[in-house]
């Protein structure tokens, strides 16, 4: 019968298959090499302690079989593998991106990890330490073109996603219970705040433990009426989301007034303890769009990776803070990161449809936009949630003045106008301590 620990052979080797740590009983341990000798292996340059060896395996044997045979030896005290342990830090996923290397997506989401980016790592780590790791537990509504969840059919669930990671939807645009992507936005956007994440492919998901709650409210061309939005919000709140993403806008003649009922489902959400976070827009107005411009949702604008306003995206008075979303800076005189002369930064990257097939799945160019920085939002407040850092059950107001209380300032200086708190920073939202925080 083989010890304990490691019985379980679908368990991952979580210790070193090379060498064993032996104890000999007092005054009975032999010389590292002869040792080593005897079990069969090279001894080591240094000892853990008096009496204790460390003996490397020779070729061929596993450490189980050593652990046996060691443990049925005179004078050995017991005999236990090499456990490795892990630092207690940020988390580095091995999906590959492109690159074909554990790793890889770093070389493409500059908007997770590096300068001007989000934070992810400290984030993924603050919610690991607390117990919910990717926001685990949080649903997460993605009001859309739909979202690849599913293999039904001519669908395909994306790549970059497992079953077990959605909740059941509704299509608002076909009226059923298949909210099946026909456009690629959605799939996108739900990348952004959930796809899987440290299994070896693809990138990376923001809250890649949250579940997420496909809503089809827009049509393959990407269109859809505010009726029907607001149809899929009192959906979302009434099945069980504890975050909408908005990332969707209507055109900037549109007022509160035009668009009532959608007003009133975003009130409902809010009275009803669902975060809301919509996109401000792509027009480059100094006013934002409807339905992130209501007082109930959280707006949303666009950076570049150089840490400068989008040149697309809206501004103004109601924008709630920034995230990134790629593409070209704007050009503001007296902002240090923003230089339009130059090369346009990077697009945002997630996995989603490669052409026209819904059966076609990669990593395409092309998506910038507020609608890419939106989601980064929605999921930094499930991770908020799940990580308990507000307490249990936290309110929308909260969640909101904890991401911008902890944004990171951007601009020359004033410049609230522009970015609003400044710059989504999850790994400071997830911190332990700071504003807001309650004693877990």
């Amino acid at each position: 019968m083989l010890p304990a620990p490691l019985a379980r052979a679908s368990e991952p080797q979580d210790y070193s298959p090379q060498q064993v740590v032996v104890k000999y009983a007092s005054g009975h341990a032999q010389p590292a090499r002869t040792a080593s000798a005897q079990a069969g292996g090279q001894p080591q340059a240094g000892e853990p302690a008096p009496d204790t060896r460390l003996v490397r395996l020779p070729s061929g044997e596993s450490v189980p079989r050593a652990l046996w045979r060691l443990r049925h030896e005179r004078n050995v005290v017991w005999a236990v593998p090499d456990y490795r342990a892990h630092a207690a830090g940020q988390l580095v996923p091995n999906d590959i991106g492109t690159a074909a290397v554990p790793g890889g997506w770093q070389q493409l989401q500059w908007n997770f990890s590096g300068l001007d980016s989000v934070n992810a790592p400290e984030a993924w780590a603050n919610v690991a330490a607390a117990g919910a790791p990717g926001g685990r537990g949080v649903v997460v509504a993605v009001l859309d073109t739909g979202v690849a969840y599913a293999n039904r059919g001519a669908f395909r669930r994306s790549p970059d996603f497992s079953r077990f990671q959605f909740v059941a939807g509704y299509d608002f645009i076909a009226h059923n219970t298949l909210p099946n992507d026909r456009n690629g936005h959605g799939t996108f956007v739900a990348g952004t705040i959930a796809e899987s994440t440290n299994n070896r492919y693809g990138l990376t998901g923001l809250a890649y433990g949250a579940r997420i709650m496909p809503v089809r409210v827009l049509d393959a061309d990407g269109e859809g009426e505010a009726s029907t939005i607001a149809e899929g919000v009192r959906f979302a709140v009434n099945h069980g989301a504890r975050v909408i993403n908005l990332s969707l806008e209507f055109s900037s003649s549109v007022t509160a007034s035009d668009i009532p009922e959608l007003i009133d489902a975003l009130r409902y959400a809010t009275r009803h303890g669902v975060f809301v976070d919509g996109a401000a827009g792509n027009e480059a107005h100094a006013a934002i769009a409807y339905p992130a411009r209501a007082r109930y949702v959280v707006a949303v604008g666009a950076t570049t990776e150089h840490g400068c306003l989008a040149d697309y995206s809206n501004d103004g008075s109601g924008l709630t803070l920034v995230a990134p979303g790629g593409g070209a800076d704007a050009n503001l005189a007296g902002d240090p990161n923003c230089r339009p002369e130059q090369q346009a930064g990077r697009d945002i990257f997630q996995v989603t449809f490669t052409g026209s097939s819904v059966r076609r799945f990669g990593i395409p160019s092309g998506y910038e936009g507020t609608s890419m920085a939106a989601p980064h939002v929605a999921a930094a407040a499930a991770l908020i949630i799940a990580s308990r850092v507000l307490g249990r059950h936290p309110t929308p107001a909260q969640i909101t003045a904890r991401l911008r209380a902890t944004a990171r300032k951007l601009g020359g200086g004033g410049d609230e106008g522009l970015y609003g708190a400044g710059l989504l920073d999850v790994g400071a939202a997830t911190r332990p301590g700071g504003p807001g925080a309650v004693a877990r």
